[in-house]
């Protein structure tokens, strides 16, 4: 039998990080009501002339520095012509013959080693509607109509599906960190196309290609990769020929299905748009963006490893995310415990981010709250009982820790008086135990500890409780009478 091998490349769309559109001032929030968030420019009326939004060239700039791109100082805008409901013009804004980006490249940890993904473009353009299937009736919505976007193109350098997800892994989080993009591909601000082909292990020839859409998750980019190389296999061991064309990914039966014939560029029409003059990013621009680079996820990690005392695997979870790393940073700069912020953050916060199953993207807990219990742990007002209780509360319901601990009592128990009053209580009654303590059993001496701190409802300090036993089984008798 043959042995065949996958090559793939992705085209990879971006949602900018704007206030307004790319060529109107239309609000480009997600989820607003449908069709509320447009005008003449992106509902494509004639006459409406477009113009460029900046904010959206810097991040643009930002992203091809960021993956090694060559800028371009010149770049233009060209029209994409097809007819489909959701695009308003008939056209689509896009770059096709000078792209803002090209030749870059990103490294991605293999088990072969290290392999470099090389970038051919990255390109602006701007996105189209939203068709809406429900009730037995198509809708359009016009509000993603012009949304800023750019078009991540690689070569076809991945030869399985790690590969593809360590490398959209690797993106996402950098372009998070540039604050480009919350590439939530649940909302549609990361999407995917992963274009596919077969061929004899040993052949250097590129097999034909599919291109497939619809891939809302990289567990689906991952199942899709795997059944598509299957498929195309069945095929040319049945001696058929596969068709170059565009594939649509069904969630639920974890298969895809042929959408259309894959259109080429000559079948889109592109021409330059009339209507836009060439976009030109400067020196002065470039040197702007170069200053707001942030550091970057590899330079957080030795970073957090030099100044904090992390070790690598701790560096690696706290950096894996963007809201993660900044709530370490930021409770640590107020506390200045970073040990002991980050085992917050590495056990009860993973924690309840599992059961709740959200994802660290969405953790809002204040840095101010977090390191309010950590200074109570430390000057003894609370127990670590106590703080982990608060801290879901925190997390939950983003309540004021010290206001709740007020409320409900939850301050350690520090008055001399009524931790000796509890003891020779706690004493009377577990007369046993107070045998097997003075009779060398260590471990009856845990038993009283665990007594007392039941009766006064874990408000306390273990250690205090500790010493307070011991003085009072240090008089003679079992308790007072």
């Amino acid at each position: 039998m043959k042995q065949y091998e996958a090559r793939m490349g992705l085209e990879v769309h971006v949602e900018l990080k704007t206030a307004s559109k790319l060529f109107c001032g239309c609000r480009a929030a997600f989820g607003g009501t449908a069709n509320t968030q447009v005008c003449p420019v992106c509902l494509g009326y004639p006459g409406a002339l477009p113009v460029v939004n900046r904010h959206a060239t810097e991040l643009a700039v930002a992203i091809g520095l960021a993956l090694g791109c060559d800028i371009a100082r010149v770049s233009r805008f060209d029209r994409k012509n097809y007819f489909y409901p959701d695009n308003p013009q008939n056209y689509q804004i896009t770059q096709w013959y000078l792209p803002i980006a090209t030749n870059g490249s990103v490294s991605i940890e293999t088990e072969s080693g290290e392999k470099k993904i090389r970038i051919r473009q990255m390109h602006m353009e701007e996105d189209a509607g939203k068709l809406v299937h429900e009730d037995g009736q198509t809708r359009i919505d016009y509000n993603r109509s012009g949304i800023p976007l750019v078009e991540i193109v690689t070569e076809p350098d991945f030869s399985t599906g790690e590969e593809v997800i360590a490398f959209l892994e690797k993106l996402r989080l950098r372009i998070q960190y540039l604050g480009a993009s919350d590439c939530r591909m649940q909302e549609g601000s990361l999407r995917v196309d992963v274009n596919l082909s077969v061929r004899e292990c040993g052949s250097s020839a590129l097999g034909v290609r599919t291109e497939m859409k619809n891939l809302n998750s990289f567990r689906s980019v991952l199942l899709a990769i795997e059944q598509e190389e299957k498929r195309q296999i069945a095929v040319l061991e049945a001696g058929g020929a596969i068709v170059q064309e565009t594939r649509r990914w069904l969630e639920q039966e974890n298969t895809s299905v042929a959408m259309r014939k894959k259109e080429t560029a000559g079948e889109y029409r592109y021409f330059p748009d009339p209507d836009l003059p060439p976009l030109i990013v400067d020196r002065e621009l470039l040197e702007k963006v170069a200053k707001k680079r942030p550091e970057f996820r590899e330079e957080k990690i030795e970073r957090y490893k030099a100044e904090y005392g992390l070790s690598g695997y701790d560096a690696v979870i706290l950096t894996s995310s963007v809201q993660l790393a900044t709530l370490f940073e930021e409770t640590t700069a107020i506390c200045k415990e970073p040990k002991e912020v980050s085992n917050w953050l590495m056990t009860e916060t993973q924690r309840l981010l599992r059961e709740q199953g959200q994802d660290a993207e969405d953790l809002s807990v204040a840095p101010e709250a977090l390191a309010t219990l950590i200074f109570y742990i430390k000057e003894g007002k609370i127990n670590r009982t106590i703080a982990k209780e608060v801290y879901e509360k925190v997390f939950l319901e983003r309540v004021d820790p010290e206001t709740y601990i007020r409320a409900n009592g939850l301050f350690m128990e520090e008055s001399a008086d009524i931790l000796e009053e509890t003891a020779w209580l706690v004493l009377k009654e577990c007369k046993k135990s107070v045998e097997d303590y003075r009779a060398g059993k260590e471990k009856a001496l845990g038993f009283l500890v665990g007594q007392m701190m039941k009766r006064l409802g874990g408000k306390a300090n273990p250690a205090r409780v500790t010493e307070c036993l011991r003085k009072c089984l240090q008089i003679d008798g079992a308790g007072k009478e």
